[in-house]
């Protein structure tokens, strides 16, 4: 389904996601491609650009439950020990993927920023892009779309105590709080929900502050294969789980 075409409103959400429950932020490892490419025999870029469709289908899907945060990790920190070639396709794809989507995601109402660090193994052309795309989108409301591009979980929080450090500070002052006010996007709710493709088991480095009571969903369907049925199949398990953050439900039934 193409963003910004117009359809039906129910747009085959299933019967048992409750709409009135939706988590607020959904996170995305998206995990899989190159191990996608792979098993048929295609170059590694391959499931890269496959695992474009993947990303819309979850953000349609988003849109349509009106879940308002979908953060998803683009480039790790880690990512750059990756052959030449791959890195290059990569940041080529995002330029890409930018250029093709960002009107459409306009039309949508969605806002799009980038958190992680800009240092100079980012190419100048696309960081300006970046720049663009945010100046463009930044009074859209409906939802925001987050990038995690040269993210890392590690790095962010020695970021914030950096600025910490750098603002003088008092150490009776340094609270989780604090800390909090001073990650990448100050204003962004922890992910109510985190999900990952391909089989993988872990976080790998990604919104580790944040994540520390995410419910969790695993999947063994790679990126490139993952649909706006998997994204609602994720959303239904949440939905049925109990979030105590580390207290006791007044009752069964009561779920976050």
């Amino acid at each position: 389904m193409a963003v910004g075409s117009s359809t039906s409103v129910n747009r085959g959400i299933p019967d048992d996601i409750d709409l009135r429950r939706v988590p607020s932020h959904v996170a995305c490892v998206m995990d899989g491609n190159g191990r996608w490419a792979q098993a048929r025999g295609l170059a590694r870029s391959k499931g890269h650009q496959a695992g474009e469709q993947a990303l819309i289908d979850v953000v349609e899907a988003a849109l349509d439950i009106q879940v308002k945060w979908l953060t998803i990790y683009v480039l790790s920190t880690e990512n750059w020990r990756r052959p030449t070639s791959e890195l290059q396709f990569l940041l080529n794809n995002v330029k890409r993927v930018l250029l093709h989507w960002r009107d459409k995601l306009h039309d949508r109402g969605v806002r799009i920023q980038f958190i992680g660090r800009r240092d100079r193994r980012v190419p100048a052309h696309l960081g300006e892009l970046m720049d663009e795309v945010v100046a463009l989108t930044e009074d859209n409301r409906n939802m925001t779309l987050t990038a995690a591009f040269n993210y890392g979980g590690r790095a962010e929080i020695v970021d914030a105590v950096r600025k910490i450090v750098a603002s003088g500070m008092p150490v009776e002052q340094v609270t989780e709080k604090a800390i909090a006010s001073h990650l990448y996007d100050p204003d962004m709710p922890d992910p109510d929900l985190i999900i990952r493709t391909a089989g993988e088991y872990r976080t790998s480095n990604f919104l580790l502050w944040r994540s520390a009571y995410s419910e969790f969903y695993f999947t063994e369907t790679p990126w490139p294969d993952f649909r706006r049925r998997h994204f609602f199949e994720a959303v239904s398990v949440y939905q049925k789980r109990v979030r105590r953050f580390g207290g006791i439900p007044r009752s069964p039934e009561v779920r976050a």
